[in-house]
């Protein structure tokens, strides 16, 4: 019987993660064996791990003085792991009876032993099937996303997102959204886990890359759901969540692409972008948009300014 340990990393996830962690007791188990639930703390300042209740789980609870980022966090979690498979679970994310055993059994199929990485179907807060899958960028991904193209020209200029495609059949993609990111384990480790680099976002995302070069694919099974707000803890400090989300496309695209594209992402980012989405809060009248905005690329100039300092 195959293995699994889940993986969830809290900060300040209030209620949501009893939720989970109350979705995951009443998920069916019969077909293998749920090792360990470790939840990672990031120095949360809510109560949402005062109030945890194992719920019959394997509970594992790792409080971390300070907020490490999402690949550390995970990294730290899976850290040990004997289990055949490793889940990688946002805390906003609940579970319907069948979306454990779905994937597990998927996975264990002889004609998927090639499926790295598996993922699921998601339902939004209005209970529409999320567009949860994503292609590997290039350059021009990145740029469009940069002065707003994908937004005005989805059809030729896509962002990451598969907008185009409903997700409602199964297949083959080159990523599935990491809230629910079911791993091998022998592959997470063979590739040495998250990339701590990247403190959030697109962590995922490099990881599926890498994955891809070392010849393993990942599969959305649209037959299994859960459902996940989306946004979740992030909500609470948009402006920083911007800054993570460019610093990371930065990092991406260096680590990624070509010297020259990278660059030129790297100029459209910091120069460009600013300019498109101040005009595009100025447009809607958002005092509270134009602080966010103007607070996230804030905070990416100095680090860049810090950066070259070093």
């Amino acid at each position: 019987m195959p293995s699994l340990d889940i993986v969830i990393v809290n900060w300040n996830a209030g209620q949501q993660l009893q939720r989970c962690l109350s979705s995951i007791a009443t998920a069916r188990q019969e077909s293998f064996c749920l090792n360990r639930v470790v939840v990672v703390d990031n120095a949360s300042s809510d109560v949402s791990l005062e109030r945890v209740q194992s719920v019959g789980l394997p509970l594992v609870v790792i409080s971390n003085p300070i907020n490490r980022g999402f690949a550390v966090a995970c990294n730290q979690g899976a850290k040990g792991s004997k289990a055949d498979y490793l889940l990688f679970l946002n805390p906003d994310v609940v579970l319907e009876p069948d979306t454990l055993a779905g994937p597990m059994a998927f996975m264990q199929r002889p004609e998927n032993a090639q499926v790295g990485i598996c993922g699921i179907q998601f339902l939004s807060s209005t209970g529409e099937i999320a567009r949860s899958c994503a292609r590997f960028p290039q350059a021009w991904n990145f740029l469009a996303m940069t002065t707003g193209l994908h937004r005005l020209v989805p059809s030729r200029f896509p962002g990451l997102v598969l907008e185009e495609w409903d997700h409602q059949v199964s297949r083959m993609v080159d990523h599935v959204i990491g809230a629910f990111f079911l791993v091998r384990r022998t592959l997470f480790v063979s590739l040495g886990g998250f990339d701590e680099r990247f403190f959030v976002y697109l962590e995922d995302l490099d990881f599926s890359y890498r994955a891809w070069q070392s010849g393993w694919s990942s599969y959305y099974l649209a037959t299994v759901r859960g459902a996940h707000r989306g946004g979740g803890c992030s909500e609470q400090v948009k402006a920083t969540r911007l800054f993570y989300s460019l610093h990371s496309r930065i990092l991406y695209a260096y680590k990624h692409f070509s010297t020259l594209s990278a660059t030129a992402v790297l100029l459209a980012t910091v120069f460009v972008e600013p300019v498109i989405r101040l005009g595009r809060a100025l447009t809607r009248g958002s005092f509270v948009e134009i602080t966010e905005v103007s607070d996230g690329f804030w905070k990416l100039w100095k680090h860049a300014a810090v950066g070259t300092k070093r």
